[in-house]
């Protein structure tokens, strides 16, 4: 059965938390702090609860769950735009069809230099984005645009992991998707509650909620099994849409063995042809930091991404509540790695350093930044990442992937001063390993990559 969200349901699950007693939601954060994660309806109670003191555990318990299943290493990635072309009106987007601006498909050639360009920043893994338009970003159109990033190969490396964010597509459409070899397949359901979907998307295939809704029980029985999914927060009330992914991720865990690979938790952000003082939902900081915490703690093994719409402080808040991942040097603009000038983009971005500097400052506060595919590379995705997360097994070779990866980069890309501070670090995580023969195989690597050997990975 595809999935369902009914938005009276959802709203009286809110509503019959509300009060739970403190004996209840220790009972709730004992159960999260054994990593076992929660069901919607504990959710819903941390959601509505306004006890101080709890909220203060939540906070400890998502930091120390993030520390446990993720250590200090954070996964690197970067968008890259290839259409703005879009057939939707979307009152909160700046694609949306009624924006007038001289939109852009780039072509191949420019598709495979956008690509070059991400290499020498350092980059294996991509996000590829477009808006949605069945003429001038077709399914083939996509499906050629990743054979193009696959087959290329610049300086010393290349990208090795494509996940894609496109628009709600068909089983046959997924299929190709998968056939292909892409990572992830990523949608943004962008709210859960069916009232306000309508009147954010106001025109355009998009405007069907339920085939929407459903697009992720069409990728998966077409084979692909990592999904991730997420909302943008500031539509509708994010106590509704964190319990909206929640039941979301059960339903694909239920009917498929694998719920979200990845969520992400955007924010809404000023785009052009939108009026940000329109949205009465708009989140505080502290109810950001809120989200982030209860997500983590729900959903322990998921990948957390966030994105450069946030404030470089911002993200070294959500960081230590249970962000895994973060895109570093991105633009969001189509062609906007080769041109760095404004216009087009989809939404404003509030952290706009290089990648080189986002590692800089991921090092400075200890943290591992990691170029790992790994994972997707040996097969373990779906199921059977989520079998080895639980067990706890997967952290035994995430740690010494991220180091070989941050080896790689800091040969093949970092100077004398970076080279220093990556190698200190690598040094001081490689105790961490706690298997002996793990840890031995680690540092052989590393002496192999330092001697010019590639993509080494366990």
């Amino acid at each position: 059965m595809d999935m369902t969200i009914d938005a009276v349901v959802v709203e009286r699950m809110l509503e019959d938390s509300k009060g739970t007693k403190a004996e209840k939601l220790d009972e709730i954060l004992d159960r999260a702090e054994s990593l076992r994660g929660l069901a919607p309806e504990d959710v819903a109670a941390l959601l509505t609860m306004d006890s101080q003191p709890h909220l203060a555990r939540l906070f400890k318990i998502a930091g120390r769950i993030k520390e446990e299943i993720y250590g200090e290493r954070i996964v690197m990635f970067a968008p890259l735009y290839v259409s703005d072309y879009c057939v939707n009106r979307c009152r909160y987007c700046g694609y949306s069809c009624d924006n007038k601006f001289d939109r852009r498909r780039l072509t191949l050639d420019e598709i495979r230099n956008e690509a070059e360009i991400l290499e020498r920043m350092g980059h294996k893994r991509l996000a590829l984005e477009a808006g949605e338009d069945p003429v001038n970003c077709s399914i083939d159109y996509m499906l050629d645009a990743i054979r193009v990033i696959y087959n290329m190969k610049a300086g010393p490396g290349e990208i090795r992991r494509v996940n894609v964010n496109i628009a709600a597509t068909t089983e046959e459409n997924f299929k190709k998707l998968h056939d292909i070899g892409i990572g992830t397949y990523i949608l943004f359901q962008e709210t859960y509650h069916e009232p306000t979907y309508f009147r954010m998307h106001e025109a355009g295939p998009k405007r069907n909620f339920e085939y929407h809704l459903t697009a992720f029980d069409r990728a998966m029985r077409s084979g692909i099994d990592d999904v991730g999914g997420g909302v943008l927060f500031g539509l509708y009330d994010w106590r509704f849409e964190v319990l909206g992914l929640m039941l979301h991720n059960q339903h694909l865990d239920r009917t498929y063995g694998a719920g979200f690979h990845t969520i992400s938790s955007p924010r809404l952000r000023p785009a052009a042809g939108m009026d940000m003082s329109e949205y009465e939902n708009l989140l505080s900081d502290e109810d950001f930091k809120r989200v982030v915490a209860t997500i983590r703690i729900a959903v322990p093994y998921t990948g957390m991404i966030i994105s450069t719409r946030e404030s470089a402080e911002m993200r070294r808040e959500l960081i230590r509540l249970g962000i895994s991942q973060v895109s570093g040097g991105s633009s969001v603009e189509v062609g906007g790695y080769a041109i760095r000038e404004s216009g087009g983009e989809q939404f404003e971005v509030a952290d706009s350093r290089s990648a080189m500097d986002i590692m800089r400052w991921l090092m400075d506060e200890k943290l591992v930044p990691s170029f790992c595919t790994a994972c997707y590379r040996k097969g373990r995705t779906g199921d059977r990442f989520m079998s080895l997360a639980k067990s706890g097994n997967i952290k035994n070779v995430c740690l010494p992937n991220a180091l070989m990866t941050l080896c790689e980069y800091m040969m093949d890309y970092g100077d004398e001063e970076f080279r220093l501070q990556a190698a200190s670090l690598i040094d001081s995580n490689i105790p961490r390993i706690k298997s002996d023969n793990m840890r031995e195989l680690t540092k052989g690597n590393i002496e192999k990559i330092k001697s010019g050997e590639r993509d080494l990975f366990v």
